[in-house]
């Protein structure tokens, strides 16, 4: 099974004051099928879904679920993480993160979870098509900094987004998703080092 080895998940902490632009989010009915990857669950995406942030627009190409979350905030970790995977006309990627807290069910994730999804690679559809933004929180404030992918081949020069409000989720959901891994698939946190983190 994979394991998430990647130069990036990060203690999100020593926050540099920025005047970030607003994140511009344009995401449309466009999640069309769910897949175990081995090790994630990812959901594939139609074209049509934006992001823009500076004055760069980017499509969202698919989005994906790690268990426990790969960053934290201020030393504190979180039992699951989305990450949006996008990239703008060069391919160049930018990732929005979403953590997620314990809480009440979040309606919208549990109506893609709990699938049949024990063979690998094998997709299932949705329908009707899923619109990801169900999944942000209403606060679209953000730390950013920029990383890498934390899989391989660990492309280095990936913008990341981390939303700063969290979205809810049941033990049960969490157990779903670790239940179905196996394991957990998140890489252990690393320090920030010399990286600036924005907020």
């Amino acid at each position: 099974m994979w394991r998430w080895y990647g130069p990036i998940s990060y203690k999100l902490s020593a926050f540099t004051e920025a005047d970030l632009s607003p994140l511009e989010i344009a995401y449309v009915d466009g999640g069309s099928s769910i897949v175990n990857k081995g090790h994630t669950v990812q959901v594939n995406v139609d074209a049509g879904s934006m992001l823009s942030v500076d004055n760069q627009s980017f499509e969202l190409l698919q989005f994906h679920f790690h268990s426990p979350s790969e960053n934290t905030i201020e030393g504190e970790s979180f039992p699951m993480e989305m990450h949006l995977v996008h990239a703008n006309e060069e391919g160049k990627l930018t990732v929005l993160a979403v953590l997620f807290e314990l809480g009440a069910e979040n309606s919208a994730l549990e109506s893609i979870w709990g699938r049949e999804l024990d063979t690998v690679e094998e997709a299932s559809a949705i329908e009707p098509l899923f619109n990801v933004e169900s999944l942000l929180p209403a606060d679209r404030q953000y730390y950013r900094f920029d990383g890498s992918l934390t899989t391989p081949p660990c492309s280095e020069g990936v913008t990341w987004l981390v939303l700063a409000e969290q979205v809810s989720v049941t033990q049960d959901q969490v157990d779903w998703f670790y239940d179905l891994m196996g394991e957990s698939t998140n890489r252990p946190v690393q320090m920030i080092n010399d990286r600036l983190i924005y907020n």
